[in-house]
């Protein structure tokens, strides 16, 4: 776990629930960024912190935080089938009354071309938006997040639901959302994933157990 006792987050100016898309904004719009950086808010695979490290090593853990209105769901972006997880991958869509819980990372700007090349947003796999999400001291942040806008609904693979769960219990977020990802039914693929991300899976159960 990440402790920074100094690291502060940012109030957002933002009125709660706007969003919008920043596909063509290259970051420049983040109204939550500080000189170099700008903050992340994730909810699939890169709650993991050996996992965000692995495309941005400048991430650093900012905060818990829930994304109110909004649902966890899972799906193959434009119909194809995942190379790396061989399953569904994790999106969010408008839900009122829901709730997707995730963490806040602080990354420099250098990091936002190889994370929106993590999300395949040049090829339309996601897009960029922008929530307001709230820490579990009460603060509104405003953060940078990605959106399947066009999918198909599958589940996702055991390795990509073991990543999740693992940062899910690696950064302490609700034991009640927890649960829920805990109970996800994964797809029956018996195969692995590529060495760097088994590696990954065997070190996010070390630290976590």
């Amino acid at each position: 776990m990440l402790v920074l006792a100094s690291l502060s987050c940012y109030r957002s100016q933002v009125r709660a629930g706007v969003r919008w898309d920043m596909a063509n904004s290259g970051g420049e719009d983040l109204r939550s960024q500080e000189g170099e950086n700008f903050l992340y808010f994730a909810y699939g695979s890169n709650l993991l912190t050996e996992r965000i490290h692995l495309r941005n090593p400048s991430a650093v853990f900012c905060s818990v935080a829930r994304l109110q209105d909004f649902k966890l769901d899972f799906g193959n972006p434009q119909g194809k089938t995942s190379e790396t997880w061989h399953g569904g991958i994790a999106t969010i869509f408008e839900s009122p009354g829901d709730e997707v819980w995730g963490v806040v990372w602080k990354m420099n700007k250098s990091n936002l071309s190889s994370l929106d090349k993590q999300e395949g947003v040049k090829s339309g796999m996601y897009v960029p938006i922008e929530v307001n999400v709230s820490t579990q001291e009460g603060k509104e942040i405003t953060c940078r997040s990605y959106q399947m806008t066009n999918y198909e609904r599958v589940p996702p693979s055991p390795q990509y639901k073991k990543v999740i769960c693992l940062g899910a219990k690696e950064n302490g977020l609700p034991p009640d959302y927890q649960k829920k990802l805990n109970a996800i039914e994964p797809n029956d693929y018996k195969g692995k994933v590529s060495e760097e991300i088994e590696d990954i899976i065997k070190k996010g159960e070390a630290k976590t157990h």
